[in-house]
């Protein structure tokens, strides 16, 4: 017996074709704030690398400075993220430890990013209060 359906009739209701793209352009862009934010990041650690860490404090102290730590930090985390999410799709097949799995990525790298800003910030304002 043939099918009259066409290939896009049998694919349509299977999945979005979507998600795999807003993943893809999520990576690149994460990518391209981490290259950015990493630059300025070694290059303030090597300006104040022998100034040990009053230097490194003094140098959070400045708003801007401040700033693109936290962001590092949050691309850092976001990137890393969506990287241990395609592994986990990639090579855990079993339905409750992939949902576990994933769950606990989210949460491990939201805490990771939330308690890096906290650390920015609380040297940061401790070194404006000086």
């Amino acid at each position: 017996m043939t099918r009259l359906r066409t290939p896009l009739k049998n694919a349509r209701g299977l999945g979005s074709a979507k998600a795999g793209t807003e993943h893809f352009i999520q990576q690149r862009i994460t990518a391209i704030a981490l290259l950015f934010t990493g630059i300025y990041m070694i290059a303030l650690l090597l300006c104040n690398v022998h100034g040990g860490y009053d230097a490194m404090q003094a140098a959070l102290a400045h708003p801007g400075n401040a700033v693109v730590a936290v962001a590092f930090l949050i691309a850092m985390c976001w990137h890393a993220c969506l990287g241990m999410q395609v592994v986990l799709e990639d090579y855990v097949h079993t339905p409750a430890w992939s949902i576990t799995l994933m769950l606990l990525n989210r949460f491990v790298f939201a805490i990771a990013a939330i308690a890096g800003v906290l650390a920015v910030l609380k040297i940061s304002l401790v070194a404006m209060g000086n």
